[in-house]
Parts: structure tokens; sequence; C-alpha cells
């Protein structure tokens, strides 16, 4: 099993910059990807971005050029951080990760609300 714990969520105003964390704790040598996701009110999650063992990454197009994902030494750590911020990207934002390339764990979320 794994545990995910995000943070870094917070207000900011339109143009600014957030930074999420997540951290991975438990069998984390059996991850295979550690990717963000989002869900607005009355939308469905959605993919923000990937990144694979290897550390090749996926974004989604709303957000490529202005969101970057990376993961720390240890591969338990995953970060996104976030630029340009537009009021279109408040949400709530997971951290999932891909045990044994089969099993889904997620994070409980952390709130990124961007003001215009």
């Amino acid at each position: 099993q794994v545990q995910l714990v995000e943070s870094g969520g917070g207000s900011v105003q339109a143009g600014g910059s957030l930074s999420l964390s997540c951290a991975a704790s438990g069998s984390i040598v059996g991850i295979n990807s550690m990717s963000w996701y989002r869900q607005a009110p009355g939308k469905q999650r959605e993919l923000v971005a990937d990144i694979d063992s290897d550390d090749t990454t996926t974004y989604a197009d709303s957000v490529k050029g202005r969101f970057t994902i990376s993961r720390g030494n240890a591969k338990s750590k995953v970060y996104l951080q976030l630029n340009s911020l537009k009021p279109e990207d408040t949400a709530v934002y997971y951290c999932k990760a891909v045990l044994w390339a089969k099993y889904n764990y997620w994070g409980q979320g952390t709130q990124v609300t961007v003001s215009s």
C-alpha cells in the first residue's frame, strides 16, 4: 500500500504561481508513475500531468508551458510547479501513484484558487 499527502495549495491572483508537493510513504519501491489530477466544481476529475519511472512527462494541453511536474531524487515525492495561473485552473488538485502497474492510490487533495 501507498499513502500520499499533498501540500502547497492556496489562493493566488491570475498570473501568479504556486508549488504543490506530494509525499509518498509505504511500498514506494513499487511505484511506477505519479500524476497530478484536478477536479473543479461540477466537473469530472482530469489529468493535469504525469511522470513515469524513467521521468518521462505528459501534460494536459491546457497546462502545457505553464505547469511543470518533477520527482524528487528518492522518487517518493512528486512536485507540480504552477505558473501563469488562470481562474480556470481553480480546482482541488489530487496526487495519484500507480503501484506495480495495477493499483491506484490517491491523496486527499489540496485546493488551488485563482482569482481574476
